[in-house]
């Protein structure tokens, strides 16, 4: 009875550890058109590897990596943006095949069979041949053969993309209207995935769509960058169900969301940081928002759990955070100075500091491996990020850090 016993709690405990298991990779930008970047493999509250990628495979992954996505059970692709490639790896970090008709590659979205992303670029390679686009635009690629089977031109310098009932919304940010012929963006384009055609515009009256988008089921939570001095940034939260069904589908939101991601309750996270000229300045703010009760009457909770938001403002430059879908883990990500190695903090759930762990320049992205290795294609899965770096929207560095800080209530300015 008592070797029974000791069995049953063994293997109670080896589930435990099976589900609880932490595995996260987290992509190191470096420093851009330095070609330094890195791949930090994170497991069970241990930094394994801070060169994870060049571990596995011999070489570099290339020049700032901007997002990461899981596509199944044996499949990672990883937009790698100034290298102008879409690398494709194992789970255990093997180098599979690598994209390269796809130029100045931002965000990602998959359904499995196809690997779609954004792209500032003008010209895509599609099955041998070239073609030409006047603004943005969306490729499609097989993941079967790893090439470019489609295209379609959207608005410019398009950022979040993010996958609905077999349709692409895709947020455009018109980010280089500061040193290009056109203005800030607007619009959110929906793609049908089949036929890789525009069938909705959306105009939410919010400029400047930059960054990630989260995803909790049929919403979006959309960041508006503003355009640094009078048009303040804000949020845009989406109802897909409605755009598809052509009703009136979006609420504007007195918030940013520049880094956002989604916890196990269907909540978003948010950290906002608000540049203004005006100021010389980033405001940071921090909210949970429940899409919900914030579709229906715009409230917001200024608030995170446990210790959360009192260990990012203690942060020098807060980079990303990020939820882990499978055990509801909570990470954020400290940039420090942009030019030596960040940090990495690891909470559980109800916001608890576990601790934090050196990692490399400009920790900017994540994604959870599945503790058993199946992947469940968990909607909530997001890779976030924070862009109070100081790099215009075109990657290009423009400061070296902050040379104070100002809180007032939940928020704090950065001042330059």
């Amino acid at each position: 009875m008592k070797k029974i016993l000791i069995s049953i709690i063994a293997l109670t405990l080896g589930c435990l550890t099976a589900v609880c298991q932490e595995k996260i990779i987290l992509l190191n930008e470096g420093n851009w058109q330095a070609d330094n970047a890195k791949i930090t493999y994170f497991e069970n509250g241990k930094i394994v590897s801070n060169q994870w990628f060049r571990d596995k495979n011999g070489y570099k992954i290339g020049d700032t990596p901007n997002d990461i996505i899981q596509i199944n059970d044996n499949l990672i692709a990883i937009a790698v943006n100034w290298s102008n490639i879409i690398q494709f790896i194992t789970p255990e970090g093997k180098a599979v095949a690598a994209t390269e008709d796809v130029p100045n590659n931002r965000r990602l979205a998959s359904d499995g069979d196809f690997v779609y992303v954004t792209s500032y670029g003008h010209e895509c390679g599609i099955n041998g041949s070239y073609k030409e686009f006047e603004k943005g635009f969306v490729a499609k690629i097989d993941c079967k053969t790893f090439k470019v089977v489609d295209a379609v031109e959207v608005g410019y310098e398009p950022e979040g993309i993010a996958l609905y009932k077999g349709h692409l919304f895709v947020a455009n940010s018109g980010g280089y209207a500061f040193q290009e012929d056109h203005e800030y963006e607007s619009t959110v384009n929906i793609i049908d995935c089949k036929t890789m055609k525009i069938v909705k515009t959306i105009d939410t009256g919010c400029v400047n769509l930059y960054g990630g988008m989260a995803q909790s089921g049929k919403y979006l939570l959309i960041n508006s960058a503003g355009d640094y001095y009078n048009q303040a940034g804000c949020s845009v939260l989406m109802d897909c169900e409605k755009a598809l069904n052509g009703e009136n589908c979006f609420k504007v939101l007195d918030v940013v969301a520049t880094q956002s991601t989604t916890n196990r309750e269907g909540q978003f996270l948010v950290v906002g940081s608000d540049y203004s000229f005006l100021i010389g300045g980033y405001e940071l703010s921090y909210c949970t928002i429940n899409p919900e009760e914030a579709y229906a009457n715009g409230s917001v909770q200024q608030s995170f759990p446990g210790t959360i938001a009192a260990d990012i403002e203690n942060m020098k430059s807060p980079y990303s955070i990020y939820v882990n879908p499978y055990t509801g883990y909570i990470y954020a990500t400290d940039a420090s100075s942009y030019a030596d190695g960040g940090k990495l903090y690891q909470w559980s759930p109800e916001g608890e500091l576990l601790g934090t762990h050196k990692v490399y320049i400009n920790p900017g992205h994540f994604l959870a491996l599945p503790p058993d290795g199946h992947y469940t294609g968990i909607s909530t899965i997001q890779n976030a990020e924070c862009r109070m770096q100081n790099y215009n929207i075109a990657g290009q560095r423009v400061g070296n850090g902050y040379k104070g800080i100002i809180i007032q209530g939940n928020k704090k300015i950065f001042k330059k």
